[in-house]
This record gives structure tokens, C-alpha cells and sequence, in this order.
């Protein structure tokens, strides 16, 4: 138990100087909140509007292919390092494995999970065309975020 004695006196430390901080901090840190502490910030963009409350659930499909590759290629490693070991039996799981996670992969690509948004049509640009004309300029044409709120700053 001796041996243990420095990794049991650390961890004590450790957890007495985070109790500690934060007591510190709750007891002598100012308190002045106000509208602009409050408020979410996501890189400087004041917001205009609320967040949407749920991500879609394509998303986590989505997510979930991800993993799912990371666990295939996982899977598949070791066999790379050791066929001879594991043999007929190790090459079968893992072409089994890979199977069932293709099958599903092709089934969620089917159901649409990789279809994001409304399909882009692309626009045919001629010289008559209005979006081709010398009234368009950078000032009317780009949209400029997170001016909002800004004070001096037209939009």
C-alpha cells in the first residue's frame, strides 16, 4: 500500500485544489450580469433568430454511418496484420461483418439519409440575362451576417 501512497496523496491535492477554486471563484469573482453576458454568442454573429429545437434525425443517421465505418475498418485490421493466424474463419467474419454494415449502408442511402435539403438547379447565365449587369455590384449583391446589433455599422 506504501507504493500507492504518492498517487493517493496527488489525487487528494487535486480534488482539494478544484473544491478550492471554485470556492474561490464563487466567493470573490464580480457579479455584474447584463443583457450582453447572458446572451449565446457564436463568433461574434449576434442572432436573429431562435435555434431550431431538434436536429434532424437524418443527422444522426448520418453520424452513426460514420461510426459504423470507423468499426469496420477497426474490425478489419487486425485481419490485415494477422490472416495467417486468424485464417478461413477470421476472413469469413469479416466479409460477413462487412456484408451485413454494406447492406445497411445501401438501405440508408436508399431511405434518402444522404439527401440534404431541397435539390439544387443550376442556373443558366446568358449576356440578356439580369444577373449579368453592370448595376450588380459587390454592395448589392453580397450579403453581409452579424451586423445586427452593431453599433456604426450599416448592414
Amino acid at each position: 500500500m506504501g507504493q500507492y501512497l504518492p498517487i493517493v496523496a496527488l489525487a487528494i491535492v487535486a480534488v482539494l485544489f478544484a473544491v478550492l477554486s471554485l470556492l474561490a471563484s464563487r466567493l470573490l469573482a464580480p457579479r455584474r450580469p447584463n443583457s450582453a453576458k447572458s446572451a449565446p454568442y457564436e463568433c461574434g454573429i449576434v442572432p436573429s433568430r431562435e435555434a431550431p429545437e431538434r436536429f434532424p434525425v437524418s443527422f444522426y443517421v448520418i453520424a452513426m454511418l460514420f461510426i459504423m465505418f470507423d468499426i469496420e475498418l477497426i474490425f478489419v485490421y487486425p485481419y490485415a496484420i494477422a490472416h495467417e493466424t486468424l485464417g478461413v474463419y477470421g476472413f469469413f467474419e469479416m466479409i460477413a461483418f462487412s456484408a451485413v454494415f454494406f447492406v445497411a449502408f445501401v438501405y440508408a442511402v436508399a431511405r434518402g439519409a444522404l439527401d440534404w435539403g431541397p435539390l439544387q438547379k443550376a442556373v443558366q447565365l446568358t449576356s440578356n440575362d439580369e444577373m449579368v449587369s453592370s448595376a450588380r455590384t459587390t454592395r448589392s449583391t453580397v450579403r453581409r451576417v452579424g451586423l445586427e446589433g452593431r453599433e456604426g455599422e450599416a448592414a
